[in-house]
């Protein structure tokens, strides 16, 4: 799976012309479908005087389960919010939301026509995002002497992890998350390396998104 690392209050953004319609893609990263809705009003909101505001989005949770949702928002039923979700599903993506804004320009295009122009919007706005591959992660809390850090660190970027909340007090606390692939090497080197002192305690897991170049 893939998302999209644009934020919503800075979407990607592209737009065309088709028979004096204009139709502007916004898409951005978000992560529940409440927040997809709120993200669709707010583009509502930028665009008073425009006909309609169709939009798709998908969400994921690390457990493999997928939301959808999708609106045609006035347009004939199946033109605008299933063409926004093909190319959705088309581009593997979740966590992503996109919205297809359309000023009417007085021609009507048909249903042909709406589906292929409303495909249109979520692709450029899909082409002018930053993608992301979605790596399902492990994160583990782990306790550590102040010796074992460095070592500790050595061993998590092997596996390409990272740490986060780190606490430092008698000891380092700290959470470290890694692909899911990695866990068992990582739990042989650390047990390899610290002679069993060092256990890390399994958390839960969750999505992280790796820019792709």
């Amino acid at each position: 799976m893939r998302t999209i690392l644009n934020p919503t209050d800075s979407p990607a953004h592209d737009a065309f012309v088709e028979k004096k319609s204009e139709f502007i893609g916004d898409a951005a990263h978000v992560d529940s479908l409440d927040e997809a809705l709120a993200f669709v009003e707010t583009i509502r909101e930028q665009h008073p005087k425009s006909r309609h505001v169709a939009y798709a989005a998908v969400c994921g949770g690390a457990d493999g389960r997928v939301a959808e949702r999708m609106s045609d928002d006035g347009e004939p039923s199946g033109t605008a919010g299933k063409p926004i979700l093909d190319v959705l599903r088309a581009n593997d993506l979740t966590d992503t939301v996109v919205a297809v804004t359309r000023y009417f320009g007085g021609i009507l295009l048909g249903s042909g026509g709406l589906i292929r122009a409303y495909s249109t919007g979520a692709s450029i706005a899909v082409k002018a995002a930053k993608l992301a591959a979605i790596v399902p992660c492990q994160r583990y809390l782990v306790v550590l002497e102040y010796p074992q850090l460095a070592r500790f660190q050595q061993i998590l970027a092997q596996v390409g992890g990272a740490q986060s909340d780190e606490s430092y007090a008698a000891d380092v606390t700290l959470t470290a998350a890694l692909p899911v692939d990695e866990c068992p090497r990582f739990e042989a080197m650390v047990r390899e390396t610290f002679n069993a002192t060092v256990e890390p305690e399994p958390i839960d897991r969750i999505n992280t998104p790796v820019p792709i170049a």
